[in-house]
């Protein structure tokens, strides 16, 4: 799986990157990960990407053509493209292979099946991540790319949601967890779990793990986690 990732703070992910399943995932070469800044495909010396929204308002609005250009050199990096390019179909079609996803608040909510299809099509992922006021709306005119939210309520910038969406859909990719019953979603999963000790003290208050999880009733210990999921 490849992420192709647009923003213009890609250090924001090193942390989050360089850390447990997510870092062993790109070590064992399980999932990729690409940063495209537009400032980089900005030709003004300054670098500057931004500008007045028309209409006025309050912020700036990231100019529309970076972002194209970003968007254009991470089609061109997909395997999607690669394979289109060799068989010499025309550029117009190169999009159909490749996911594009623009984060927006107002976009269709994402989850887990969402994640689960999109693993399930797609092999090269593109997230554009916004900032600001947000982007030119025009890159949407450009390509083919879905509205997406990963919930009711607004952040400083896309590249939180980016990392949500980048880790939920690689827990799907076969390998990453290492074990395919460690996916919560594909098993009865209580919200509530429990280890040793069975039995610890707080402040004089003594705290127990369920006695149904120590009777060795797996129809019981089945019926629980159903009731507690």
């Amino acid at each position: 799986m490849n992420f192709h990732i647009i923003t213009l703070f890609p250090d924001a992910f090193s942390s989050y990157l360089s850390e447990s399943i997510l870092k062993r995932a790109i070590l064992d070469k399980k999932i990729k990960i690409k940063f495209y800044d537009p400032k980089d495909f900005e030709k003004d010396k300054k670098k500057r990407v931004d500008d007045r929204p028309y209409a006025g308002g309050p912020g700036m609005v990231i100019r529309a053509l970076p972002v194209i250009k970003a968007i254009e050199r991470a089609i061109a990096q997909s395997k999607a493209y690669k394979v289109y390019k060799v068989r010499k179909v025309e550029s117009r079609k190169q999009n159909s292979r490749v996911k594009i996803i623009w984060l927006s608040p107002g976009g269709k909510q994402f989850d887990t099946i969402y994640a689960k299809q999109t693993a399930k099509k797609f092999k090269d992922i593109i997230i554009v991540c916004g900032r600001y006021e947000g982007i030119d709306a025009r890159v949407k005119k450009v390509f083919k790319m879905e509205n997406i939210s990963v919930g009711p309520f607004v952040v400083t910038g896309g590249e939180l949601p980016a990392m949500i969406i980048l880790d939920c859909i690689s827990r799907q990719v076969p390998g990453v967890l290492g074990d395919i019953n460690s996916l919560e979603e594909s098993r009865t999963a209580s919200s509530d779990v429990y280890t040793r000790p069975e039995v610890f003290e707080y402040k004089s208050k003594k705290y127990r793990v369920p006695k149904v999880l120590l009777s060795g009733d797996h129809k019981k210990i089945e019926e629980w986690r159903k009731r507690s999921a």
